[in-house]
């Protein structure tokens, strides 16, 4: 008689951001423009930004025991911490085994993924990869960044997009299959100019309307692939969630879809661009509101500098 299958499914999710929040009316005056003339292009209002000392760590853990407390785990039962940033304080040693001491995962395995924007949705991945395989029962998936410290504040392409933050998934083994689906991923190294953040200037580099085109192609067609790959239709999924890099990205995702707007979820006006921590942090915000629920179908796809792009389909909760 075999084992039977084991399964990954999220089941706790979480968020952290700084207190300070910057509104659009102080970059604006900066860059000599109106107010709305940042709202219009972004979707965003405000974003929160991390004060000077506060550490990337400090946040993701944050975020992770936010998560563990959602999903009613002790941290004793985490076997692994998966953290997807670009943004980290020391090149070494990785944050990912300092925020499992500091969420008292004491023993579990740890370690960074740096794949820019796409960080999280790599880190869910794995972490369903580690469970399904039986490597691991209860796995972490954090992102995180704090990319304001990477701005070039004068430059009017770049400095009203990003804000700071962490956000964290909880994930667990269920007998029978998988609540997580296959994830497609994709790169394409041509486009490495077009978002660019160099160890020599520091400082963040965008082809904004090269960047915009990308995008809503990239997330638009991998949309459909990963809903044929899994069978489904696009009435099967209960929540749409982009990655948050641009209000107008993802109504234009929405329009070439023909997606409900009450099924795709926009946190920009509060967060901005929170890069590897988009994705979490717009279904920590959705399940707050109301708008995530246990066995809700969510697709979450997500592209950044690379460039490199992804999806997949999961049904949220153990059931």
């Amino acid at each position: 008689m075999t084992s039977p299958a084991v399964g990954a499914a999220p089941v706790g999710v979480g968020m952290a951001v700084p207190e300070a929040v910057v509104h659009n009316k102080e970059i604006a005056e900066r860059l000599g423009v109106d107010e709305e003339w940042v709202t219009s292009r972004t979707g965003t209002r405000e974003r929160h930004v991390a004060a000077p000392g506060e550490r990337l760590d400090h946040f993701a853990t944050g975020a992770a025991e936010s998560a563990l407390a959602d999903a009613g785990i002790d941290a004793s039962e985490v076997d692994l911490v998966v953290l997807g940033t670009t943004s980290a304080e020391e090149m070494s040693p990785h944050a990912a085994p300092m925020i499992a001491a500091d969420i008292g995962a004491i023993g579990a395995g740890a370690f960074d993924v740096n794949n820019a924007c796409c960080g999280f949705l790599t880190c869910l991945s794995v972490a369903a990869a580690q469970i399904e395989s039986g490597r691991a029962r209860t796995v972490v998936a954090i992102g995180a960044d704090l990319l304001n410290r990477y701005l070039d504040h004068d430059d009017r392409g770049t400095a009203m997009l990003f804000g700071d933050g962490a956000g964290a998934v909880v994930l667990t083994a269920v007998d029978g299959p998988s609540r997580v689906g296959r994830t497609v991923l994709h790169s394409d190294g041509d486009g490495r100019h077009l978002i660019r953040l160099g160890r020599d200037d520091q400082t963040i580099r965008m082809d904004g309307p090269t960047v915009y085109k990308y995008a809503v192609r990239s997330m638009t067609e991998v949309t459909r692939e990963v809903l044929e790959q899994d069978g489904l239709s696009q009435d099967d999924i209960d929540l749409f969630v982009y990655h948050q890099a641009n209000s107008r990205i993802i109504a234009a995702v929405g329009h070439r879809l023909g997606l409900p707007t009450e099924r795709v979820v926009d946190v920009l006006a509060e967060y901005a661009n929170t890069s590897a921590a988009s994705l979490p942090i717009a279904l920590a915000d959705a399940q707050a509101a109301g708008r995530l629920h246990d066995g809700d179908r969510v697709l979450l796809s997500a592209f950044g500098a690379g460039m490199v792009w992804g999806a997949l389909v999961a049904r949220w909760g153990a059931a």
